[in-house]
């Protein structure tokens, strides 16, 4: 009998990353196809995985939400309201369930690398990890014993309300429900709408740089303080810029004021799985539920 195969979805917003891999964590076949409308991009993923030719035992799916993530809700693995257009209300479980007729398990991208950075990543063995991504939009999960962080639903990390930075004051922020939350103020699209640049296109000595450190670091301080996680694990676009991680590791303990609970450079780090946080987050997911 062969070794079981899983189906990886990472479904971001801009482009979806599917895999195909095993227990071990082998990752055998992988594919990217760009995020067009449910239709398309759905249908093109279940084709990917058909002519793969395996035999799946499940589907893990790591996403973008919002997402109705209640098991008793008839709208479980949906797309909740969203500004992204065509996605709200599209389920992103039933067509793979209907073409493979197997389980699917699903939570947001964030939540399933939160899990494996915890499992097998920057996280192993300490217990308890906050993952936070910064890129297109920002996200947070918590994994603790390896159980994630759930209410009602999700938690959206990336809205929480912010202090502005002194230098920062006119910018009304990009987030089309409150403004300047931290996604508002933080993301990808933010710094562009301020400088029309990239982070890591600014020239040198531009403030863009301190001013996205300041509110990421003041973000990571009340995460810190009321979560206390053995390690912090910063992925996305945003925090690849060189330079920023140490920036960001300065205004958080400046913002925690001599608060914080062991070495700051061993409690912020970069995500010990690389690129394959995302898929592996799917695997982990999709594990789950043997």
């Amino acid at each position: 009998m062969s070794a079981p195969r899983y189906g990886l979805i990472e479904a971001g917003g801009t482009k979806f990353v599917l895999g195909v891999a095993d227990t071990e964590r082998t990752i055998l076949a992988r594919e990217r196809i760009p995020t067009t409308t449910p239709a398309e991009t759905l249908g093109a993923a279940v084709e990917w995985f058909a002519a793969q030719g395996a035999d799946y035992a499940a589907f893990g799916i790591a996403s973008f939400g919002p997402l109705d993530l209640d098991p008793g809700s008839p709208a479980f693995g949906c797309v909740r309201p969203t500004p992204k257009p065509h996605w709200s209300g599209a389920s992103l479980i039933a067509p793979f369930k209907e073409r493979f007729g197997v389980p699917v398990a699903i939570d947001t991208d964030v939540n399933g690398a939160a899990l494996a950075e915890a499992l097998w990543g920057a996280g192993a063995d300490l217990g308890s990890v906050l993952y936070l991504t910064i890129g297109t939009g920002i996200g947070g999960g918590f994994c603790s014993d390896g159980h994630l962080l759930r209410g009602l639903s999700h938690p959206e990390m990336g809205h929480i309300r912010m202090p502005r930075h002194p230098e920062d004051l006119d910018f009304v922020g990009t987030c089309p429900f409150h403004g300047d939350c931290l996604e508002g103020l933080a993301c990808g699209p933010a710094v562009i709408a301020r400088w029309g640049q990239s982070l890591s296109e600014l020239p040198e000595g531009h403030p863009g740089k301190r001013i996205i450190a300041w509110y990421i670091g003041r973000a990571l301080a009340t995460f810190q303080t009321i979560m206390e996680p053995a390690r912090i694990v910063l992925g996305g676009g945003v925090t690849a810029t060189q330079g920023l991680l140490d920036l960001i590791r300065t205004e958080a303990q400046t913002a925690n004021g001599g608060y914080t609970v062991g070495k700051i450079d061993e409690l912020i780090v970069p995500p010990g799985l690389g690129d394959n946080a995302g898929l592996l987050g799917a695997l982990a997911l999709a594990l789950d539920l043997r």
